[in-house]
């Protein structure tokens, strides 16, 4: 088996739970025609240049599959074997390094950790069996991954193409109090219809992630360019040549055949390309904390975008909307506590009123938005809502509510 060569087999794009319908929507729009969908996959079908170009471009997506044995396995020893019979000597350096991970579901199995350990030995084990050589295994996400998803009787192995979950950007490196993650944040904005061109606001910044995901989108900025490592860049035959493909153009006068890394290279080279940095829209922050504050601007910094976004310490009441004068209003999202990791129900239900008093007096015309895991916190905000949209922030079932043009709600609405 060799990766590099064929070229159309199914992608398997994992997310979080109710972010499919957004990274849908992504590759969608980037050509793909989606064979499946489900509650936490998005399946299309390509090659390793398309796998390439999702790991770096996906906004909403946590990690790029490719399948290599789906079977029947019922307890620990079939797993060995299954593992070991994949011919992971051509997929796999015999003297790299690679890391597993699994989500497994089976009831002979107490501990979690032993699929992982059983798969690592099946492909040390088979490797060494064939190459006289061994490759190095570990926690650590700086080479080679391998995914196992093992769902009672049924055994799916994949080669982890993404590595790092694509949710960690890179550039949070001050992530604060039950920061957002990346991915849901992004997933956020993409629900509230945010345009890219008119102001973005972020009051109760936090570290940052909201407005830093918007700053990304208004710029272009594909946010696989911001990290240093994806796991297909440690599968075997990454800088080799590949027959038949034409060589970037920027290579062409050094190499006579294209590799993988040089398909790469100028892929994140033209992504860079296509970032825009002027006439962006308006993008504030502010935050009651200094110290979030200062956070969100290192956070900011780390991302490439700090000199697009507006940061200010002070009150939510008091952040600044920018006039219209004429274009259209933009988007302002809140992401308060929910009572439920931090804050006092009792304590917040004050501040979720003096949300929707701030929206509808000074945001007027605007869309806000504000996600929480507390219903009945939300219902104090007052105000008529478009859309309801249901998200998962880590385990917490949360609704995203959508008020275009922040209309106070009346009597008739519960």
């Amino acid at each position: 088996m060799n990766l590099w060569l064929n070229k159309n087999y199914p992608i398997i794009i994992s997310c979080a739970k109710e972010l499919s319908r957004w990274t849908e929507r992504e590759v969608s729009e980037m050509g793909y025609k989606t064979v499946e969908v489900t509650e936490n996959t998005v399946v299309v079908r390509g090659d390793m240049r398309d796998v390439m170009r999702l790991n770096l471009r996906l906004r909403t997506a946590h990690r790029v599959l490719v399948p290599l044995l789906r079977t029947f396995c019922r307890n620990i020893k079939e797993l060995y074997h299954a593992v070991n019979s994949i011919d992971w000597e051509n997929l796999l350096e015999a003297d790299g390094y690679f890391s597993v991970s699994s989500v497994v579901h089976n009831n002979t199995i107490r501990d979690t950790r032993i699929p992982s350990l059983y798969t690592k030995d099946a492909v040390v084990d088979r490797i060494r069996d064939k190459c006289h050589s061994r490759p190095d295994s570990g926690r650590e996400n700086i080479g080679a991954a391998v995914f196992v998803y093992w769902e009672r009787n049924e055994l799916i192995v994949y080669l982890d193409t993404s590595g790092e979950p694509l949710s960690k950007r890179g550039y949070r490196k001050i992530p604060g109090s039950a920061p957002m993650q990346e991915t849901l944040a992004a997933a956020c904005i993409m629900a509230m219809e945010w345009d890219r061109n008119t102001p973005f606001i972020s009051p109760m910044c936090g570290s940052g992630t909201p407005a830093i995901e918007a700053a990304m989108m208004a710029m272009n900025k594909a946010p696989g360019s911001l990290k240093g490592h994806f796991a297909f860049q440690s599968i075997k035959g990454y800088g080799q040549s590949i027959p038949g493909e034409s060589t970037p153009a920027m290579y062409s006068r050094q190499h006579s055949g294209a590799s993988p890394e040089q398909i790469w290279k100028a892929m994140v080279m033209e992504a860079k390309a296509e970032e825009k940095t002027t006439d962006l829209p308006r993008i504030i922050a502010t935050d009651i904390s200094p110290e979030a504050v200062d956070n969100a601007h290192m956070n900011a910094i780390t991302a490439g975008v700090a000199q697009y976004i507006e940061f200010a310490s002070c009150d939510f009441g008091e952040t600044p909307i920018p006039a219209c004068d004429g274009k259209r209003p933009g988007c302002v999202f809140f992401n308060p506590e929910y009572g439920i990791r931090l804050g006092d129900p009792e304590e917040l239900a004050p501040i979720y009123t003096r949300i929707g008093t701030f929206l509808h007096e000074k945001c007027h015309g605007w869309t806000g938005a504000l996600i929480t895991g507390n219903p009945d916190l939300a219902n104090l905000v007052d105000l008529y809502y478009k859309r309801r949209v249901p998200f998962f922030n880590g385990p917490i079932d949360c609704r995203l509510f959508v008020y275009e043009g922040c209309e106070l709600k009346g009597h008739n609405q519960t």
